[in-house]
């Protein structure tokens, strides 16, 4: 046995050598997507596909990240549902989403079809692009190489195929980063009929950049209402809480393991020879992996762990460890080992939380600090002083929105134990000041996501003149009357911010 496995081990290193140098799975798949979108081209002038009637109620595909028990993508297009419900009207709107897995969407977006889609997807989109009167892209990070190309080349391909049909073709509420430079050839080839209502100027930027139309917007997540308060109360009790401690939240992931890149001779020596790697995702898809990111991550859940032990016994405080995502798990038990014998905590991981109980549960929070953007974006309408260790750009500027750029901190600071103590005694000393930035901050960006429907509703009559909107939608209209709800512990505030500027009073929920 001892001599085989050595000549195992070889076998298995070359066949992943060999094909992995012959075969780039990401460029091989942006090429095939990018096939499918000429064919569609060619196509649409002998068989146009769906096309749009006028009375007929408008058939919109939304495509991102749903599925995976991502609590932020998934309120993300929650709240668009809801917003795009109010604008057109369930009569005259006939929605559709791709899930990856429709067990983990099931009893999520209300009135809309969900379908599945497939790990390989070009030619299902080739297909089911090809059947409805738009796409709308909902997946945050919309075109970006920092999580997986694979997932940007998934959105470019369903606005791709969209506008090689002359349909409408949107993103709501995207991000633009970093790119390789194979996915920002394909953004540029086919996003450039497209129109891209940004959450930041600097993804503005980005796609001017690459000669795609982009205009600011924000998230989606703001108007989202959780279950109600004693659910999640409910929750943190299970997990120990008693219900008196205030209680200190925190988000970990695992800022190291991304990209996620595909590498088919890996998969393949895997099928192969059986064996289990414990970067694997899904499919083809492997995580960055290695003793330099177990090292990196044993380091920042380390100074997270030493940071959070001292302030929370001197605060008396209940330590919540929140996986936003299901994957989010393995970092929250390894952050729960190296707080063992300190103070008491209980895990709340969104593989056993749908959306409305994980947010309920943070807005029981007394503070918050989080690697996860969307904890932040959905904790703060409830009021939770937050802040953020951040792998990336999108934390870092919510908090410069906030005017708080000093409470992102980063996640390969070798000084994050003792900024991350001063930050966390900050959040409870200066609760109010941090209060009152966030609330600022949440109602710009509540008037922004109204913004956002006037221009949906311009796209739309641009594409299609002969569906009708009810009368004062639009960019003539007033952008809060675009907007669905209005959460009502902010509706003093908006109503104030609306006086301010001579504006029509705020309502509540809409719809």
């Amino acid at each position: 046995m001892s001599s085989a496995r050595p000549s195992l081990l070889g076998m298995m290193k070359s066949a992943k050598r060999v094909l992995g140098d012959a075969i780039d799975a990401d460029r091989l798949l942006q090429r095939t997507m990018a096939g499918f979108i000429e064919t569609a081209k060619s196509r649409y002038a002998l068989e146009p596909g769906s096309q749009y009637v006028k009375g007929e109620p408008l058939k919109l595909l939304l495509v991102g990240y749903a599925g995976t028990r991502n609590t932020g993508a998934d309120v993300r297009v929650e709240e668009m549902i809801r917003q795009f419900r109010y604008l057109f009207g369930d009569e005259n709107v006939d929605l559709s989403i791709l899930t990856i897995d429709p067990e983990r969407t099931k009893g999520y977006f209300k009135t809309v079809k969900q379908i599945k889609n497939p790990q390989i997807f070009p030619r299902f989109l080739f297909d089911v692009v090809h059947t409805q009167h738009g796409v709308v892209a909902c997946e945050g990070s919309m075109f970006k190489s920092k999580f997986a190309n694979a997932l940007s080349t998934f959105m470019v391909g369903a606005i791709g195929l969209a506008s090689a049909e002359n349909k409408l073709a949107v993103g709501y509420g995207g991000e633009a980063g970093a790119m390789d430079a194979s996915l920002q050839d394909l953004v540029r080839r086919y996003c450039r009929d497209a129109f891209i209502i940004a959450r930041n100027l600097e993804s503005v930027a980005v796609l001017g950049e690459l000669g795609v139309e982009a205009a600011l917007g924000t998230d989606t997540a703001w108007t989202f209402t959780p279950a109600p308060d004693e659910v999640g109360r409910r929750v943190l009790m299970d997990q120990g809480w008693d219900g008196v401690q205030p209680v200190m939240a925190i988000c970990p992931i695992n800022p190291f393991w991304w990209p996620v890149k595909a590498d088919i001779g890996r998969r393949l020596a895997q099928l192969t020879f059986g064996t289990r790697d414990k970067a694997h995702y899904k499919s083809v898809y492997f995580h960055n992996a290695g003793p330099e990111v177990d090292a990196k991550q044993d380091a920042y859940l380390e100074a997270i762990a030493t940071a959070v032990r001292r302030v929370a016994v001197e605060r008396g405080a209940f330590v919540a460890l929140v996986g936003m995502e299901a994957l989010d798990r393995y970092a929250c038990e390894g952050l729960q080992k190296k707080l063992a014998g300190g103070p008491p905590c209980g895990l709340v991981i969104s593989d056993e939380h749908d959306m409305f109980e994980m947010v309920s549960a943070l807005y029981q929070c007394t503070t918050l600090v989080s690697s996860r953007y969307h904890a932040i974006v959905t904790s703060m309408p409830g009021g939770v002083a937050s802040a953020g260790i951040t792998m990336d750009e999108r934390i870092r500027n919510l908090m410069a929105d906030r005017g708080q750029p000093e409470l992102a901190l980063e996640c390969d600071d070798p000084e994050l134990a003792a900024n991350l103590e001063t930050t966390l005694n900050r959040l409870f000393d200066d609760q109010k000041a941090v209060q009152d930035g966030m609330a600022d901050a949440v109602v710009r960006a509540l008037e922004m996501m109204g913004r956002m429907g006037q221009m949906l509703v311009e796209q739309v009559t641009s594409h299609y003149p002969d569906f009708t909107f009810r009368e004062g939608l639009g960019l003539d209209g007033d952008p809060w009357d675009h907007l669905h709800t209005v959460p009502d512990r902010l509706v003093p505030l908006v109503k104030a911010y609306r006086k301010k500027g001579g504006r029509k009073k705020a309502g509540g929920d809409k719809g």
